[in-house]
């Protein structure tokens, strides 16, 4: 899925995991560090240890793709039926696009790492609860002020 400035984060996702990255795993909160970051795209790795994940968000108008470099990552997606949750396993690459909403998280029992890629930059996220079939915003964060 190439984004309208020509940039394809799936390309991307896999030409940063190619590198030689040393993740670090907190036992208190998942871990992240940013590998690359420019106004057209940024690249962070991640490290999920089992129960972690983050809360149902999007990206702010981004598009992007995740790949996951170790484990098995665990995705639940805003479907028209409901929450549906897939699994991605090594070498997986997933695309999405600037509307996209999903919480991605560890729900087995190795450790994980993915290496993620956003196009343009992160300048916000927003946070979602979803109850009844119905997404209520939470809050939405804004890059250099939140994170």
């Amino acid at each position: 899925m190439t984004t309208t400035t020509g940039i394809d984060p799936a390309e991307l996702a896999r030409r940063y995991a190619a590198g030689d990255h040393t993740p670090v795993f907190d036992p208190r909160q998942r871990w992240y560090r940013r590998l690359h970051g420019t106004a057209d795209h940024e690249a962070w790795l991640l490290t999920w240890l089992p129960g972690q994940g983050t809360d149902l968000h999007d990206h702010g108008g981004a598009s992007g793709a995740f790949t996951v470099l170790s484990g098995t990552v665990a995705e639940d997606v805003v479907a028209p039926a409901g929450l549906t949750t897939v699994r991605w396993d090594v070498g997986a690459v997933r695309s999405f696009g600037p509307h996209h909403i999903h919480r991605v998280h560890n729900d087995g029992h190795e450790p994980v790492v993915t290496l993620h890629v956003y196009a343009p930059g992160l300048t916000a996220m927003s946070q979602y609860d979803y109850v009844d079939g119905q997404l209520r915003l939470l809050r939405t964060d804004q890059a250099g002020v939140d994170w």
